[in-house]
């Protein structure tokens, strides 16, 4: 299995990291420069006031000596690990605190022009080609009676800020670095929650495109992925019934036609060989129309079950007596019950009693729980066809005092081609599928069916209709 979405989310979760470690180095780097400049340069500028204001006043009107000047400047620039400098106007240094005082040689300023301004209240470079190294330089003016006298320059070496923005960047770098390590814990947190579910998931839907029904997803968590893999399991259990399904319907289907056809081809050779004499050949040949008959059956009933499967079938719902239906399919059983002598009952609560569904669907409803009623009764016994009005649903009630069915076959008589008799001997005409018929016609009507069978005793099925008024009725 391909670790595709995996690598890819590793892949951006390093991305993210260089980009983020880039952005710090370069944008972070010039952002805090700027703001370690800034306030170095103010601290400085301000200082360098305060001196040219005090003492650098105090030196023009010879309050100070120039060897108490320098003493002073020289402890000031030591605490602000700085470089002072006292300059003429002329653009000679007259005290430089890294140097020996020496008025008689003083360093001189090329290009000294205090006068030029720039956009800034400090500048950083050289210094008028002064200083091998970059500096951050500020100068102010001091004045004696009204007039600029010389300059004060303050000097702070553009390396220490550098060390000092490289500290501060370095706290930054450590605690992204923290936070990025940190975050993994996302990552197996990803691993534990998403990505092994997933792969899971992964793997028994591989199982179920392979076959294997039977699979199992180990995922048992109360989230999106427990939920998935519990909606995969239910799905493949499903599908493994229908599999089935399947496999017990061909194999029940083969077998009820098998057994007529095998009939129908075996009488039919033992005639045109003249194994049965032509006298008996009427004989066979009702045999042989017996069991056509039996296929036709089985191939309506399996027409049927087919039409009621289709999810687009449209029922053809009208306002008909149901009572008037009973009476109709009754009557067409007038032979059998005269032959069988098995009386069929009618108890309506009322002369009419209307209702609302598909009156062809019902009415095979009907001859399908008679007919079964007639095939599990016994001579001289009766069936009871009654009818039933409470709280605006019409109930059909369908009971004979036959054989019965066992408790254990209770749930399995609305199985397609299911029989009581697994033998399937007792029953030759049956399919198996008039029940199944029943119960999907019910089914498709929003309607209940039960059925109530102690067995030696008989079988009541129980059918529910809503109730109609006779508008708009059908005429049977």
């Amino acid at each position: 299995m391909k670790r595709a979405l995996y690598i890819k989310f590793l892949i951006t979760y390093l991305i993210i990291g260089i980009v983020g470690f880039v952005v710090i180095s370069t944008i972070g780097s010039y952002l805090v420069e700027g703001k370690v400049e800034e306030r170095i340069s103010q601290q400085l500028y301000q200082e360098a006031n305060n001196i040219a204001q005090s003492q650098g006043e105090s030196y023009y009107t010879n309050q100070l000596t120039v060897r108490e000047l320098y003493n002073s400047l020289t402890s000031l620039a030591e605490y602000q690990n700085a470089e002072i400098w006292l300059i003429n106007r002329d653009g000679e240094i007259l005290i430089d605190t890294e140097s020996e005082l020496d008025l008689d040689n003083p360093d001189m300023l090329s290009n000294f022009n205090p006068a030029v301004s720039t956009d800034k209240f400090y500048r950083v470079g050289t210094f008028y080609g002064h200083f091998s190294q970059k500096m951050l330089s500020v100068m102010v003016p001091v004045t004696s009676n009204m007039s600029t006298r010389g300059y004060l320059a303050i000097h702070y070496r553009m390396s220490d800020l550098y060390d000092e923005r490289e500290s501060m960047l370095g706290n930054v770098y450590l605690i992204g670095f923290v936070l990025y390590i940190s975050s993994f814990l996302l990552l197996a947190l990803f691993s534990s929650s998403v990505y092994n579910p997933l792969k899971k998931i992964i793997t028994g839907a591989n199982e179920y495109a392979a076959g294997n029904l039977e699979y199992h997803i180990p995922v048992e968590t109360n989230d999106e992925m427990g939920y998935l893999a519990s909606t995969l399991n239910y799905m493949s259990g499903e599908l493994a019934k229908s599999e089935d399904y399947q496999h017990t319907f061909i194999s029940n289907v083969s077998h009820d036609f098998r057994s007529p056809l095998t009939s129908i081809k075996g009488y039919t050779e033992a005639m045109l060989d003249g194994t049965i004499p032509v006298e008996m050949q009427e004989k066979y040949l009702n045999i042989i129309l017996f069991e056509t008959e039996r296929l036709n059956k089985l191939t309506k009933g399996l027409l049927t079950l087919n039409n009621m499967d289709d999810k687009g079938r449209m029922l053809d719902i009208t306002s008909f007596d149901i009572n008037q239906v009973i009476k109709n399919t009754a009557a067409t059983f007038e032979g059998i019950c005269r032959t069988k002598k098995v009386i069929i009952e009618l108890l309506f609560s009322d002369t009419a009693l209307w209702v609302s569904a598909d009156m062809s669907k019902i009415q095979q409803v009907l001859y399908n729980l008679i007919d079964n009623a007639l095939k599990f009764s016994n001579k001289d016994s009766s069936i009871v066809v009654e009818t039933t009005e409470k709280h605006g649903k019409v109930f059909v009630s369908v009971k004979d005092s036959g054989i019965g069915i066992p408790k254990e076959s209770i749930n399995k008589v609305w199985d397609r081609f299911y029989k009581i008799d697994t033998s399937r001997g007792k029953d030759r005409k049956g399919t198996g599928l008039g029940l199944a018929i029943v119960k999907d016609i019910i089914n498709a009507h929003n309607q209940n069916i039960n059925v109530i069978s102690t067995e030696g005793v008989g079988t009541e099925f129980i059918f529910t209709l809503d109730k109609s008024t006779p508008n708009n009725s059908t005429t049977l």
